[in-house]
């Protein structure tokens, strides 16, 4: 008896986990979905606080440190001593005798600290807070490029982390558009069936037919050049949801169909609920922890089209900075052979696409422990 007792207060006792956090557990589970999760977590948080974590405005050159290679930062002065505080040594500037290039010394008698959360260039923090505070830099007139310069002296660091603002909102953007026309499309073709699904379906196999590269450099070549930046943008953003939409379209016909005969769809139609009412209030909302783990895996596909596009010359152009555009530096091999550090926007793409690749895998895993 006492045992029976027991078992009843220890069941009224246990926790029942809801869907959110059950989710969540299985989600913490996956060991590379988690390390994915932060790093898309950090990457997220730096391009939005883009300008305080770049020591120097990305925009301004300095002609004088063109192709500087990426400077050390010393813990221990020339004589082996070790300082607590960091330091960087002044660069010198002098000429190859062999090659005839110009090659960047350190002169150890000129040290200058490292300071975090150091003044200097003044910026708006998220638009409208004024400040010049930012993560780190070095006592002028010293300068600290941590992973060198481009051809006209601009820090490759502070262009890289604004250029992820770029990337991942264009990304963001264009996956969030192709799911809302994919999901709409492909709840239409599911609901209605018949003509309408093989109409619809037949659009879809037309978009799907054509080799996806070629159809974005055609697409992105129709954008004018004379548009301004910001319609250069959306013009991206268009292009490269236009290619993403037809795979979440299959996969929400596949759904619908699964729900279409459902008895909530037939109380809605009972009740004289609109066919388009049912399935944006109905259907959709169904599904939509299947659209969420679509645009996760999207999104890191759409970071490496623009990439592409903007390497090209065929996506975000220049004042204006991306990844790609970044990349587009290390065009050509001789500069690649000389100046290696300008293929580090490069590094950082793939470092972003395996983190977004395994957060996905990890966001798929969770809500669908099936498919692991």
């Amino acid at each position: 008896m006492e045992k029976m007792k027991k078992a009843i207060i220890e069941e009224k006792n246990r926790k029942v986990l809801t869907r959110k956090e059950m989710i969540w557990q299985r989600y913490k589970k996956h060991k590379l979905g988690m390390m994915g999760g932060i790093i898309t977590l950090i990457l997220i948080v730096i391009s939005i606080f883009a300008p305080f974590f770049s020591p120097y405005d990305y925009k301004s050159p300095e002609y004088n440190h063109a192709y500087m290679p990426p400077q050390k930062i010393h813990f221990f002065d020339e004589n082996g001593k070790f300082h607590l505080r960091p330091f960087v040594y002044e660069q010198k500037m002098g000429m190859d005798p062999k090659t005839w290039q110009r090659i960047f010394e350190e002169d150890t008698s000129k040290r200058y600290p490292v300071y975090f959360i150091k003044r200097s260039w003044e910026y708006e923090l998220m638009g409208f807070i004024k400040t010049d505070i930012h993560l780190f830099g070095a006592e002028k007139p010293g300068s600290i490029y941590v992973i060198g310069t481009d051809s006209i002296g601009r820090d490759i660091l502070s262009r890289i982390i604004f250029g992820s603002r770029i990337s991942i909102i264009i990304a963001a953007c264009g996956a969030l558009l192709s799911a809302l026309v994919g999901s709409l499309i492909g709840g239409i073709s599911g609901y209605f069936s018949g003509k309408v699904d093989l109409f619809i379906q037949r659009i879809i196999e037309m978009f799907q037919l054509f080799p996806q590269i070629p159809l974005m450099m055609a697409l992105s070549a129709a954008i004018p050049a004379t548009w301004p930046p910001i319609m250069v943008f959306v013009g991206v953003v268009v292009v490269l949801s236009l290619i993403q939409w037809t795979y979440l379209a299959r996969e929400v016909r596949a759904m619908v169909l699964s729900y279409r005969d459902q008895d909530f769809v037939r109380a809605g139609k009972a009740i004289g609920c609109g066919d388009m009412y049912i399935i944006a209030k109905h259907i959709i909302p169904n599904c939509i922890s299947h659209i969420i783990v679509v645009i996760t895996i999207t999104i890191p596909r759409l970071i490496l089209a623009e990439s592409t596009l903007s390497f090209l010359g065929l996506g975000i152009q220049p004042p204006m900075v991306s990844w790609g555009v970044l990349l587009s530096d290390a065009s050509k091999i001789q500069i690649i052979g000389q100046y290696p550090w300008v293929l580090f926007p490069g590094v950082v793409i793939i470092i972003t696409i395996l983190a977004l690749n395994f957060f996905g895998d990890g966001v798929r895993d969770a809500f669908d422990p099936h498919s692991a």
